[in-house]
């Protein structure tokens, strides 16, 4: 039995290094590996409080905890907290909510796990906010699936890959709107950006109470 269990584990840890060997090398993966994805098996669960500010006030905050091992996520807001399966045959309409709020707080490894966009690359491109020089990675979503299908990103990476603003171009449209991506911290073996801010240097949209475990 023993033997048994030594090859079965030899074989598990070969196979996790052959996927690992065989991620693709593109700009988008280059990305989420800037940010931990090659340790994201090292992860079971990661939680956070989504917070988003208008005029000074902070008008909402979502907290979530996602479970990935058994895939469920725990919801608290202002209304009522509860969890869900992510595997269920219905999803609540918070499940609209923890998306979106999962990109702000994940798009990097968004860019390994997603299948469904396309992209373009441009370099020496300046950030719209900052005026930064930069790699431009647009992202582009099909139009079918998701919740906001055709929807389009605009990445403005700096030298270590890692994002310094993004802008969000509704259906794709040629115009969208610009944030920041600062204040990036290391929990456990991964990365987030915690904090983002408009053209005006106003902070939008931030995280807080993080917890990877």
């Amino acid at each position: 039995m023993k033997n048994l269990l030594l090859s079965l584990f030899f074989i598990a840890l070969m196979v996790s290094c052959q996927q690992r060997e065989t991620l693709p090398d593109t700009l988008p993966m280059q990305v989420a590996k800037a940010y931990g994805f090659e340790n994201w098996d090292q992860v079971k669960s990661i939680g956070y409080t989504w917070n988003v500010q208008r005029d000074s006030a902070t008008v909402m905050s979502r907290t979530w905890k996602w479970n990935i091992q058994d895939s469920t996520v725990s919801y608290s807001g202002a209304d009522t907290s509860f969890t869900y399966s992510l595997v269920a045959d219905s999803l609540p309409k918070q499940d609209g909510a923890f998306i979106n709020d999962k990109y702000w707080a994940m798009m990097p490894f968004q860019l390994a796990w997603d299948k469904g966009y396309t992209y373009e690359v441009l370099e020496n491109a300046a950030s719209p906010i900052q005026g930064l020089p930069s790699t431009k990675l647009s992202i582009l979503y099909s139009t079918e699936g998701g919740y906001t299908p055709g929807d389009a990103y605009d990445l403005y990476l700096n030298k270590e890959h890692k994002i310094l603003e993004w802008t969000f171009r509704k259906g794709n449209a040629p115009e969208g709107r610009t944030w920041t991506w600062e204040k990036s911290a290391a929990y456990g073996p991964i990365q987030l950006s915690l904090e983002h801010k408009d053209a005006a240097g106003k902070r939008f949209i931030w995280l807080t109470d993080v917890t990877v475990e």
